[in-house]
């Protein structure tokens, strides 16, 4: 035995080996040795008492490639309640379809070379916590029905968890008395169907795909060396990633899940893909320095406290796509596309000129007919597109969304609430800086109507948040006349009204009056009279 791989017989529960002091082996009985220093008389017998789903401790033992499969022979391949704690693998460990009727136990365990479980059955839980694999580690198309944790594992070769079901239901058939049941008569319940890689460490390339977690997947604190893959996996709970590190390529999708997907905290310095749908996705004050590619579907986006060094977009793939919070987003070039921002608060932006826009929602004011105390007393308000943070400001958060919005708007307000924050960050939203930030907006904007609109509460904010005097009431009147240039139908709608007056006035002036009593005219009669000759002077005149 190596001196890395001496443990002191304090740390173990058993009764060792009396053969060496340095082995920590089980002790059988009557021989007082572990299985690996029997005598070879001594080691046939016991072989020979073994029976297809009989109990099988091998704790420290030191198991060769042929010990192993000698005991996997005499069981006939189904073991019942397999104890494999702190034993050391030194040749290829073949555990292929092998069936585990009872609890399976490899805690500690070191495997010098492969460590194969292809298409073994875990009728109940398995535990390989703080496992050493040197070479690779393959449970490609394995079944584990009951809880499998493999937290704090170290895999230095591939680990294949390809087609692997994780909480499956055991098979039909497989509960009789050959091969087994558990302590107490039951089968694995569906809360104790969980898959925990909680800090483990994969050197080398990890793929898990097509595989099927019924249960939670936790990969918390798990660090991936190389490239990682989970296309085709299918979650039917959460799936946890908070604190993972990715230093290769990370391809999570296309892949299921039923409720969260949460990357928080993670740190991928390579690509990370994820596409997926149905879900809640986390990635609060995750850290990507490579391309992050998001494709969702029926979703809900977290990018709060988040930094993106790469070219990053989130696009919607179907369905509706809504993003929750960009509270402390820090991104160097995000691409947002037919994502629902109409709940989102954009104010906590640290960087609102590296945000692209395409075909976007947002919110809108409340239509129709409006009357207030202030100037102007009556207010008719026009159909453009606003940011969340006006929204607030404004006070129309109660009735300026749809039913469902404002029902998912609520809800995002609560769950933000438990978090310490609301949907428009920390500070309050200011006209001020409103007015600011969307000016840095607008430039991001591919719709050309959604940018006028920018454009129109850029001044519209910057109007209101000026003193009164002067400024205010040029900006005022400059809102009036012509909507700051934006709404050609209100000035034409006053160039209507001046020429309408004007016309009035000039008819006015030319003395048209009003209809009313006719004015008499009274024909006037002309008379001819004969023109004077000499045989006949003129009537009148003498001589």
């Amino acid at each position: 035995m190596t001196p890395r791989s001496r443990i002191a017989p304090l740390d173990v529960v058993w009764r060792t080996c009396d053969a060496v002091p340095e082995c920590l082996g089980v002790a059988h009985e009557p021989y007082g040795r572990c299985l690996a220093h029997l005598t070879p008389a001594q080691a046939a017998e016991f072989l020979r008492g073994l029976t297809p789903g009989q109990a099988l401790d091998l704790r420290g033992t030191l198991v060769s490639e042929d010990l192993l499969a000698r005991v996997l022979d005499g069981v006939e391949r189904h073991l019942g309640r397999a104890r494999f704690d702190r034993a050391i693998f030194t040749g290829p460990a073949r555990f292929g379809e092998v069936v585990f009727a009872g609890d399976a136990t490899f805690d500690h365990a070191k495997f010098d070379h492969l460590a194969s479980f292809y298409g073994a059955r875990f009728l109940r839980n398995v535990s390989f916590r703080e496992a050493r694999f040197l070479r690779e580690f393959s449970l490609h198309d394995a079944r584990m029905c009951g809880h499998a944790t493999f937290d704090h594992v170290t895999v230095r070769g591939d680990a294949l968890f390809g087609a692997a079901q994780f909480g499956a239901a055991p098979p039909r058939g497989t509960g009789n008395a050959s091969f087994g049941r558990a302590d107490n008569g039951l089968l694995p319940e569906a809360s104790s169907q969980k898959a925990s890689f909680q800090r483990a460490q994969f050197h080398g390339f990890a793929a898990f795909d097509a595989a099927v977690f019924h249960g939670e997947a936790c990969f918390r604190g798990a660090r991936f060396h190389r490239a990682v893959s989970f296309r085709g996996s299918d979650c039917g709970a959460s799936a946890e990633f908070q604190s993972a590190r990715f230093e290769g390529a990370a391809y999570l999708g296309p892949m299921r899940v039923v409720r969260r997907l949460s990357l928080a905290g993670v740190r991928a310095c390579a690509p990370l893909h994820i596409d997926t749908g149905g879900c809640r996705v986390v990635l609060r004050a995750a850290a990507v320095l490579g391309r992050l590619a998001a494709r969702l579907s029926d979703a809900e986006v977290d990018l709060r406290d988040a930094r993106l060094a790469g070219l990053s977009a989130v696009t919607r793939r179907s369905g509706r796509l809504r993003v929750t919070s960009l509270d402390g987003l820090d991104a160097d070039a995000l691409t947002l596309t037919g994502v629902d921002l109409r709940a989102c608060g954009l104010d906590g932006l640290r960087r609102p000129e590296g945000l692209r826009l395409r075909e976007c929602v947002f919110a809108a004011p409340p239509g129709g007919l409006g009357l207030r105390l202030g100037w102007p007393p009556v207010r008719w308000w026009s159909r453009r597109r606003v940011i969340a943070d006006e929204h607030l400001w404004r006070g129309w958060a109660a009735h300026g969304l749809d039913e469902h919005s404002a029902d998912e708007q609520g809800a995002g307000e609560h769950s933000a609430g438990e978090h310490g924050a609301g949907p428009a960050g920390d500070r309050a939203p200011d006209p001020a800086r409103l007015a600011v930030l969307y000016e840095r907006l607008r430039p991001g904007v591919d719709d050309t109507r959604v940018a006028a609109d920018f454009a129109f509460g850029a001044m519209e904010m910057r109007r209101l948040g000026s003193p009164r005097g002067r400024g205010r009431l040029l900006l005022s009147l400059y809102w009036l006349a012509c909507g700051y240039g934006l709404r050609a139908g209100r000035a034409l709608g006053w160039l209507a009204l001046v020429a309408a007056v004007a016309a009035g006035a000039v008819c006015w002036a030319a003395g048209v009056r009003p209809e009313g009593k006719p004015a008499v005219h009274r024909p006037r009669v002309a008379v001819v009279r004969p023109a004077a000759t000499a045989s006949r002077p003129a009537h009148g005149l003498g001589g």
